[in-house]
């Protein structure tokens, strides 16, 4: 087997040529990528379902919205808590993803790591690729791989991240953030 260099802790940026609608405009951080597939989870697409109708005692430690995200099409009836933790040591109940990036046990009773949580957000579901699956799209010009920052994990606006991430970018990247929505328009 091939080695894979991991890109976990990156985004990944859907190009505008991505035609799966599960993913239009999506980024999505990578918490796991090897040889053995990918698992991400899409940070801007909310739903309108408040964190307390479905986790109770954490909606007061989610970010705004205050709202569930779409984490992807796998899973929809699990929920995966993404957490910003500044410092070098996170409290029981948190795994280190990468830098200040790190998952949420939900099992964890939610007042062991209030002091602790610089942001949280909950997710419904994830995205996810078998063996090489991503390699595959990634080689097919699908996506854009960025480095992630801790901002982006609760960034105020979710429907304008797509556009801020690639803005960042110093590179042509950063000329895509004008592409429209539907360039027959245009």
């Amino acid at each position: 087997m091939t080695e894979v260099s991991s890109l976990t802790g990156r985004l990944l940026v859907a190009t505008p040529a991505l035609a799966d609608p599960n993913f239009d405009r999506a980024v999505v951080l990578l918490l796991d990528h090897d040889g053995r597939g990918s698992l991400g989870v899409v940070l801007n697409h909310p739903t309108p379902v408040e964190v307390g109708s479905i986790l109770e005692g954490w909606e007061t430690l989610a970010g705004e919205p205050g709202v569930v995200f779409r984490g992807g099409p796998v899973s929809l009836d699990s929920a995966l808590g993404v957490a910003v933790i500044p410092g070098s040591t996170g409290p029981l109940g948190w795994r280190r993803v990468h830098g200040a990036i790190g998952l949420v046990d939900l099992e964890t009773p939610p007042e062991l790591l209030v002091a602790a949580l610089g942001s949280l957000r909950i997710f419904a579901g994830y995205a996810g690729w078998g063996p090489g699956q991503l390699e595959n799209e990634l080689a097919d010009g699908a996506w854009y791989v960025v480095d992630s920052e801790p901002g982006d994990v609760s960034f105020p606006r979710p429907e304008s991240l797509w556009r801020a991430v690639l803005r960042r970018q110093r590179s042509g990247l950063a000329m895509i953030a004008t592409y429209p929505d539907d360039p027959s328009l245009n």
